[in-house]
């Protein structure tokens, strides 16, 4: 990131540059003592003109270690980067007075002596999302600086309460945070720093063993850090911006949703009969009640579930490539839509980073695979020879009907869409001992109609259950706009 020695000349046209970036750093106050350098050297006071010399810092590209910041006084608003006679901002006030800051110098220099981290977040945005989004007009150089710091506000919560095993502070007041806006380099950054103030004791937060036994934990987790840029990300999307996401995943729920209802009269019929007698061959007898995906992909060929998974993944292949076609092309159109925003917003993938879409293929996949697990596991155990000599009659049959029907299966295979094969009842529940009738494949104690039954109340709760949370939710973003709307007015008054 390069300094342009202007304000607010954010380079444009960078299509490749991820939206966000967030590096994270801390440091110590074992270290920062042993070189004699302080926490509150970050700040000064906001006229700081006569204090930081802009001239120390003509070579600083903005995102320097932590450690180098306390070398420059002033790091956090010295003139070059920042518009405002108050940039300084913190969790009540968008911008520090004198006072404030003689309060904040207090605090960070508490925390050190206490013995706490530092930690340092830095938001690198890139000119176009700025643009994008209605935060910057290239033309006048404006930014929307009050919308930057709200949302940075509301990311600080989340970093001070969840990034760590506990919350950061032991009450609201036991953590010191700030922030500024710089303005300087060909990006935008916008960085926070934040410091327990009370000396920790608590187990859950300090190291338990090695060479840093007893020092307060400093590292982030990685997953704490994507979600903070999500929401950072959130906060401040155009209302035009978050419409286009919101239709997109929309649709591919919609998708999803069609696929899932749909899959048991199409996958549960003669066509795939003899595929689903091989997956039930394929899975392990003494993991009966748990056939689970697990923790990979269905085609990854690893673990007792691998040859169950493999046939699974190209049953499910062979659906989406048929009876599922429209749907399926349709999700995926829509998933790979929203990995064009992805890299929008993120950057170019990386090497062996996977995709949006392949996360949500996967997902649906397991999803089908483990529900079809679990209905198989309705069947009751019999012996290989009977499944096989039952299979064998079924289709034996079925070849019979088709023929004495006249039906020409490529023909119908090859027509318009909408033009199916009619579904047939795999398995009826039927006594064991009885002959098959018609196209009924008798199985000990369970059916496929049974399975296909079972199978629609799971999709009809799992429905419910989704309507519900998301009525939940909208109940939730209600009453937190009349919550704002009321302090607005109570702020007006």
């Amino acid at each position: 990131m390069a300094k342009t020695g202007e304000i607010a000349a954010f380079a444009l046209g960078e299509k490749k540059t991820a939206m966000v970036n967030l590096p994270a750093q801390f440091v110590t106050s074992g270290t920062a003592d042993m070189k004699g350098q302080k926490y509150s050297d970050l700040v000064d006071y906001a006229n700081n003109s006569e204090k930081t010399s802009d001239h120390n810092n003509e070579s600083i590209t903005d995102l320097i270690d932590l450690k180098e910041q306390f070398s420059k006084p002033g790091y956090a608003n010295r003139n070059s980067a920042v518009t405002e006679t108050h940039p300084i901002f913190g969790r009540e006030k968008l911008n520090y007075e004198n006072h404030d800051i003689s309060v904040l110098r207090k605090d960070l220099d508490e925390a050190q002596e206490n013995g706490n981290n530092i930690h340092e977040l830095a938001f690198s945005i890139r000119g176009d999302w700025l643009v994008k989004n209605n935060l910057y007009d290239p033309e006048t150089r404006m930014i929307d600086q009050n919308k930057l710091k709200h949302a940075e506000q509301d990311v600080a919560k989340t970093l001070i309460t969840k990034g760590f095993n506990l919350p950061l502070g032991e009450d609201e007041n036991d953590v010191v945070w700030f922030g500024v806006i710089h303005q300087d380099t060909d990006h935008l950054n916008m960085h926070l720093w934040f410091a327990k103030k009370s000396r920790e004791t608590r187990p859950e937060m300090l190291k338990q063993e090695g060479k840093y036994k007893g020092q307060p934990i400093g590292v982030i987790p990685l997953e704490v850090i994507e979600q903070a840029k999500r929401k950072f990300r959130n906060q401040l999307m155009s209302s035009q911006e978050l419409k286009r996401h919101q239709a997109i995943l929309k649709g591919v729920g919609g998708f999803t949703k069609e696929i899932v209802e749909t899959v048991p009269e199409n996958l549960l019929n003669d066509r795939h009969a003899k595929a689903i007698k091989q997956i039930y061959d394929a899975l392990p007898q003494d993991m009966k009640g748990q056939w689970q995906v697990g923790n990979t992909k269905l085609s990854s060929g690893k673990g007792k579930m691998a040859k169950a998974n493999l046939l699974t993944d190209q049953l499910l292949d062979d659906l989406f490539s048929k009876e599922l076609k429209p749907e399926y092309e349709g999700f995926k159109s829509l998933a790979q839509e929203y990995d064009a925003i992805n890299i929008e917003d993120q950057g170019v993938m990386h090497m062996g980073q996977r995709k949006w879409s392949e996360n949500k293929e996967d997902e649906l996949k397991k999803r089908l695979a483990n529900q079809l697990y679990k209905h198989l596991a309705q069947i009751e155990d019999t012996s290989i020879n009977d499944i096989d000599q039952q299979m064998s009659e079924l289709l034996s049959h079925v070849k019979k009907r088709d023929k004495s029907n006249n039906i020409d299966k490529t023909k119908i295979a090859s027509s318009p869409q909408g033009q199916k094969l009619p579904s047939q009842p795999l398995i009826n529940n039927v006594n064991p001992n009885s002959k098959h009738k018609g196209d009924q494949l008798p199985v000990r104690g369970s059916s496929f109609n049974k399975i296909s039954r079972l199978w629609r109340q799971d999709i009809r709760a799992e429905t419910n259950a989704e309507r519900q949370f998301l009525r939940n939710q909208k109940k939730v973003e209600q009453e937190k706009a009349q919550e704002g709307h009321e302090s607005q007015i109570s702020r007006n008054m």
